[in-house]
């Protein structure tokens, strides 16, 4: 197993807002669905490196993540 040296990782976190669908059933959150696939637009970073994060919007936007799905 090749270990990855840690010097040369580069690890950046970073958030931005996406749509996110609410099913609610007589007062109760039944349903979280987290659609992802839009781009990535005004990220704050939130850990690591800001020099990268231009890279690592980059490579996230051009990922096909498919949207999550929370409850029944």
């Amino acid at each position: 197993m090749i270990e990855p040296d840690p010097s040369a990782t580069r690890r950046v976190v970073f958030e931005y807002l996406v749509p996110v669908h609410v099913e609610v059933e007589d007062g109760l959150v039944v349903c979280v669905t987290v659609i992802d696939e839009t781009p990535v637009r005004d990220p704050t970073l939130f850990e690591g490196d800001a020099g990268y994060l231009p890279e690592a919007v980059a490579a996230a936007d051009g990922q096909p993540w498919p949207s999550w799905r929370f409850g029944y």
